[in-house]
């Protein structure tokens, strides 16, 4: 089975270890086991009761305790309604491989993970790709994608809030989609890994399991819980799609670790306190962010309203991946160059990493800028 290279994963696995300033980091600034037990009013006492954990394979699906904490992020979800994976990225892996067949039809929302329009293609689907522009501010034009889909069109998949653009589809919106899914019977697959990022009120946006019939969310704790070292993730999905999820999954996964499912639960059960913790950072860096660009002429955007990262427009003489090799090497600053989404003439930037890292990055991106390219 051929399969496209993952371009931003090719780049972060190139540049990651080898930069000073991390600017390409997309979870929140993650915490240790010791930070999870304060936020969970517990101290380190609280370790010894995994001294008497046999580590056999543990519950299969997912042990009981952490599925009905991921339930409670949810409006209506049984237990029974959840698949326990390997990160969300084993989560989106596993929908595409359960649902997409040969000959399928899929309609992908770019730019967005590579997963919802790469797997696709390596199963042989017919994938139609409707582009966000920045004039829209990122979000969907209902009209086209009404156009695109068809009587057999099988899944509609997107990322919500985006990924990389930071755009947040609200409720009316997401019932328009929805709307659209079921004039053809389609699924609506929402890559949520950033639910709960919002820089309003409580952060919180619709899930689309809770709008459509036969919607399907998946999530994980990398990114907004701030543990992507657990490598826990979830499926929601209707019972038909569930029972395929499962078939795959006992060929790839079998369980998560029993100690990776013991630290996922006990943040979700706290999972108002670690909110609150990530939008508080979001919130402050993303305001910083914001003033820095104010006072930067070769870059702008459309600013994000929700998320971990954003797409700077730069006004260079050279090319988006060369800008960012450069500026690597000269500073040690590190984004994403946009071509690893289709996007020439951008950049990611994540803006969720610890303060003193976004600040001191940004200064060295000012001086690169001023110093290096021609007025």
């Amino acid at each position: 089975m051929f399969i496209e290279p993952f371009k931003v994963e090719i780049w972060m696995n190139e540049w990651e270890t080898r930069c000073t300033y991390n600017l390409a980091e997309t979870c929140v600034a993650s915490i240790t086991i010791e930070e999870l037990l304060a936020l969970s009013g517990r101290d380190d006492g609280d370790l010894s009761e995994l001294l008497s954990m046999k580590l056999t394979y543990g519950d299969i699906e997912g042990s009981d305790r952490l599925r009905t904490a991921i339930s409670k992020l949810y409006a209506n979800t049984s237990i029974a309604d959840i698949t326990i994976t390997h990160g969300t990225i084993a989560a989106n892996m596993l929908v595409h491989k359960g649902l997409v067949e040969r000959g399928d039809h899929v309609v992908s929302i770019i730019p967005t993970y590579q997963q919802h329009y790469s797997i696709p293609r390596s199963i042989e689907a017919d994938v139609t790709t409707l582009s966000l522009e920045a004039s829209d501010g990122f979000l969907p034009d209902l009209d086209r994608l009404r156009a695109m889909v068809r009587p057999e069109t099988k899944l509609i998949a997107f990322t919500n809030p985006n990924n990389p653009t930071g755009a947040l589809i609200e409720r009316p919106m997401l019932e328009s989609i929805a709307e659209i899914a079921d004039s053809v019977g389609a699924y609506l697959l929402c890559d949520e890994v950033y639910r709960g990022t919002g820089q309003v009120g409580d952060g919180m946006v619709p899930s689309i399991v809770d709008i459509y019939h036969k919607g399907i969310s998946t999530a994980g704790m990398s990114k907004v819980f701030s543990l992507a070292g657990l490598r826990v993730g979830w499926v929601l999905a209707p019972k038909e799609l569930t029972d395929k999820i499962m078939i795959h999954r006992d060929y790839d996964t079998i369980s998560v670790g029993m100690i990776n499912d013991h630290f996922a639960a006990m943040a979700l059960e706290n999972a108002d306190k670690v909110l609150a913790r990530s939008q508080a950072i979001t919130r402050e860096n993303l305001a910083i962010l914001d003033n820095w660009i104010k006072n930067e002429p070769r870059v702008d955007w459309v600013k994000p309203r929700a998320g971990t990262t954003a797409m700077l427009k730069l006004d260079i003489p050279m090319s988006c991946r060369e800008f960012c090799i450069d500026l690597l090497e000269k500073t040690g600053v590190m984004l994403t160059p946009g071509d690893a989404f289709d996007m020439e003439g951008y950049v990611r930037i994540g803006y969720a990493n610890e303060r003193e890292i976004l600040e001191a990055g940004l200064s060295e991106m000012s001086a690169y800028l001023k110093t290096n390219l021609p007025p």
